[in-house]
């Protein structure tokens, strides 16, 4: 498995906070992606949009219910098109079984396109371990490649990265002339990758969704990439998550008009490619063996759980993240592993271990803008409320993230709250306590205890004068006269 390092969320996150570059990047990234999501939604009626959500939501809900069914009849469809399956409990299974089709089969170098999953495996670093030469050839997932880093979103692993980064980038790696030229950079990479499809005897792909009914493994793409690792090389194998078989073609339709809008607002991508099996004899081209690795890995986790199942749902659109003002403020290497922002915080500690990322469910405002903006209306808040009060109260000190202090300061503020007297007392307090830190209505930054912090990275409006109850009290008295 990839490294976990989701426990150093906090400090991560306040170096991220620090980086004026990074900021901006996701900042404007994310505004601009969700700008164009919106614009796309706005083509058609809102009650079509909702409508379309409901039925996506539907359609998960049932086959993530009906899982068993659906992974047999995927199966048996896959292996009557002439594929194989292959079903992994966890990531070191799952490595295993790639391992061995690169060792029978001899292969020296692999291509790939984009796979979540297989960041989620480590494959590239076990492949690599066995001698064999992997080449990412989505683009974002070269840089993040020569880079040696992670991707930092799920629709633009390098969002990160600003176009001056990517040009030194290519010059020490590549060794090509120094170029921030969004077009000859294009080129470059192009000109680098097309003889690794050509000598590639294994092609890599993830899967957007497994049509069980077909026995169909689906991808949408806005590179040429995705299709040529599906079909240049002998061999081609799809490593996918448990959860994303859906029952047909006829709701693979419901997700092809949803997926595109909501993660870069466009109403279809440039390639939507649906690989049935191996090359057939009448087939022009085409790999000659199809496998298809399907992933467990935690996710029977969140099968199990009724409170946290719906999180299953998830397409992958990266709509959460667009949207989330903590994603947008630290960017997704904070996070510490493959999947960052809102949906991240739920799915990350139930595949790596609650003791490994107990701080994710912090991570969240519990704004509600990622559900709102979830194509398949996942309740992500109320998950994440699930979680908190599940690491609040757990018996495991490992996994509890509430410490005495924490409950203490928890029962004094439900006393004060539900006092009048010891409220109206504790405001006063509180104006006294940072008047001396106080200009133009804000908190500057300050060393007053529990305010350090917050202080530290954004501004915190000072008390009130007057209470919403004290003026509340002043207008009803008014209307009595």
């Amino acid at each position: 498995m990839a490294e976990v390092t989701t426990r150093d969320f906090a400090a991560a996150s306040r170096a991220a906070v620090q980086d004026p570059q990074l900021r901006r990047a996701f900042g404007s990234a994310g505004a601009g992606f969700d700008g164009a999501r919106r614009d796309a939604i706005d083509e058609v009626t809102p009650e079509v949009w909702e409508q379309w959500r409901q039925q996506a939501r539907s359609i998960k809900e049932h086959a993530v219910g009906n899982l068993d069914y659906y992974l047999e009849l995927l199966e048996r469809n896959v292996a009557a098109a002439g594929g194989q399956v292959h079903f992994a409990a966890d990531a070191n299974q799952a490595n295993a079984i790639v391992s061995e089709i690169v060792r029978t089969r001899g292969v020296k170098v692999a291509t790939k396109s984009k796979s979540m999953v297989s960041e989620e495996l480590g494959l590239n670093h076990v492949l690599e371990g066995q001698g064999v030469a992997v080449f990412e050839t989505d683009l974002g997932e070269y840089i993040i490649q020569l880079a040696e880093e992670t991707p930092s979103h799920l629709v633009a692993p390098a969002l990160h990265k600003t176009r001056g980064e990517v040009a030194r980038l290519f010059a020490d790696k590549l060794g090509v002339p120094y170029s921030d030229d969004i077009e000859e950079m294009a080129r470059v990479a192009r000109v680098a990758l097309r003889q690794k499809f050509l000598d590639a005897d294994m092609g890599i792909s993830g899967a957007n969704f497994l049509v069980a009914e077909t026995g169909t493994l689906v991808i949408v793409t806005n590179e040429g990439n995705g299709r040529l690792c599906t079909s240049a090389p002998r061999i081609h194998v799809g490593i996918t998550g448990m959860e994303k078989v859906i029952p047909s073609m006829q709701d693979l339709a419901v997700f092809l008009r949803l997926l595109p809008r909501s993660a870069t607002g466009q109403r279809i991508t440039s390639y939507v490619s649906m690989v049935t099996g191996p090359k057939r004899a009448a087939d022009e081209d085409g790999p000659e063996e199809f496998h298809l690795v399907i992933v467990d890995n935690g996710r029977s986790r969140l099968l199990r759980d009724p409170a946290l199942r719906e999180s299953l749902y998830c397409i992958r659109c990266g709509a959460c993240l667009n949207i989330c003002p903590v994603y947008q403020r630290v960017g997704g290497h904070a996070y510490g592993w493959v999947y960052p922002g809102p949906i991240g915080s739920i799915v990350t500690p139930e595949l790596v271990g609650v003791a490994q990322a107990k701080d994710l469910p912090n991570a969240s405002t519990l704004c509600g803008a990622c559900r709102e903006a979830c194509p398949v209306q996942i309740n992500i808040p109320r998950m994440l409320l699930h979680l908190r009060h599940e690491l609040a109260e757990s018996p495991d000190s490992q996994r509890r993230t509430a410490s005495d202090t924490d409950a203490l300061l928890a029962r004094g503020f439900a006393a004060v709250m539900s006092k009048p007297l010891l409220l109206k007392v504790a405001r006063r307090l509180g104006r006294l306590a940072v008047k001396s830190v106080t200009r133009d209505g804000k908190i500057g930054r300050s060393r007053l205890p529990f305010l350090s912090r917050w202080t530290a990275a954004r501004d915190l409006p000072a008390p009130p004068a007057r209470s919403f109850s004290d003026i509340w009290r002043d207008e009803l008295s008014r209307g009595d006269r």
